[in-house]
C-alpha cells in the first residue's frame, strides 16, 4: 500500500515538473516583429523586393498540379542552400520567392504592425494604454 502511495506521488510530481517545464521553452517571435522568419502574406501591401527574381522550387509537384508561390523571409544564406533549409518551412514542394530583409524591415513590419494593432470599437489603442500603465507602475516602484 505504501508503494502504491508512493509511486502516485512521485507520478503525479513528474507530471505537474514536466508541464511546468514543458511551458518555459522559450521566446515566441511573431510575424512583424524583427526576429521573424517564415511564410508571410503580402495582402494589401505594396510588391516586395524580391532576393531572387524567379521562385524557387525544390521538388517539382505532380503532373496536373498548379502550386501557387508563397513569400518568405528566411535568415540570411538560408535561401542559398534551399534544399537544405526548405523543410524547416514546409515549401519543398512550393515556389518560393525570397523577401528582402529591408522590404520585411522597412515596409512589410511596419504595415503589418498598424493593420494589426490591437484596436476595439472606441478606437483606443488599448496596447499602447497597457504599455503606458505599466511604465507608471515602475516609475512609482522606483520612487
Amino acid at each position: 500500500m505504501k508503494s502504491m502511495k508512493r509511486f502516485l506521488i512521485v507520478a503525479t510530481f513528474a507530471t505537474v515538473a514536466g508541464a511546468a517545464w514543458a511551458a518555459d521553452v522559450g521566446v515566441s517571435v511573431s510575424i512583424g516583429q524583427p526576429g521573424f522568419y517564415g511564410r508571410i502574406d503580402l495582402g494589401n501591401m505594396p510588391q516586395p523586393q524580391l532576393i531572387y527574381a524567379s521562385p524557387v522550387i525544390i521538388q517539382q509537384a505532380p503532373v496536373n498540379v498548379v502550386r501557387q508561390p508563397i513569400y518568405l523571409r528566411v535568415p540570411p544564406g538560408h535561401e542559398k542552400k534551399w534544399d537544405k533549409h526548405c523543410r524547416k518551412y514546409n515549401a519543398c514542394g512550393q515556389p518560393v520567392y525570397f523577401v528582402e530583409h529591408d522590404w520585411y524591415t522597412n515596409v512589410y513590419a511596419p504595415g503589418y504592425r498598424s493593420e494589426h494593432r490591437e484596436h476595439h470599437e472606441d478606437g483606443k489603442d488599448y496596447g499602447k494604454e497597457k504599455k503606458e500603465k505599466k511604465e507608471k507602475k515602475e516609475k512609482k516602484e522606483k520612487d
